[in-house]
């Protein structure tokens, strides 16, 4: 079990996040989950290309490969591309997300710069979401007043 597996074990069933917790099931069942390239790209939605690359910066963790040097993934490596996905519809710049992948990698005693890196970034994320609460209050109003102005007519 992988340590966010754990920790989602352990955490309230409130404190855990929305998406975690409605997850749709992996293809595969664990043991029984080797997927290739073609097959990742079609769950994830993302391409070869975007995998391989994610594989080359150490985005991704270690990829299995067959005999023949084609990479094999897992249900876990899904699950560590569902967070990336998160983090990069949160904006989280690519080297940031390395340098959380490198910090997994290193073990339970980065758990402290982990912390401190997803706090930041959760800071900005915040930050952008008050700015874009702000830019929806102007178009509400700008959408009111051509409303108001085809209710007059």
């Amino acid at each position: 079990m992988t340590v966010m597996e754990q920790d989602l074990e352990r955490a309230p069933a409130l404190a855990r996040p929305r998406a975690c917790v409605g997850r749709r099931p992996h293809p595969r069942p664990t043991g029984q989950d080797r997927y290739t390239i073609s097959e990742v790209a079609a769950h994830t939605g993302l391409t070869a290309h975007t995998l391989r690359w994610y594989e080359r910066i150490g985005l991704m963790p270690h990829v299995d490969r067959t005999h023949t040097g084609q990479r094999r993934f897992t249900n876990r490596d899904l699950d560590w591309l569902d967070l990336v996905g998160k983090l990069r519809l949160t904006g989280m710049p690519v080297a940031d997300m390395v340098r959380y992948a490198e910090l997994v990698r290193e073990g339970e005693q980065t758990f402290a710069a982990r912390e401190e890196l997803l706090t930041e970034h959760r800071a900005n994320v915040l930050e952008r979401i008050a700015e874009l609460e702000s830019t929806l209050d102007v178009l509400d109003y700008k959408i009111g007043i051509y409303a108001e102005a085809r209710r007059a007519q």
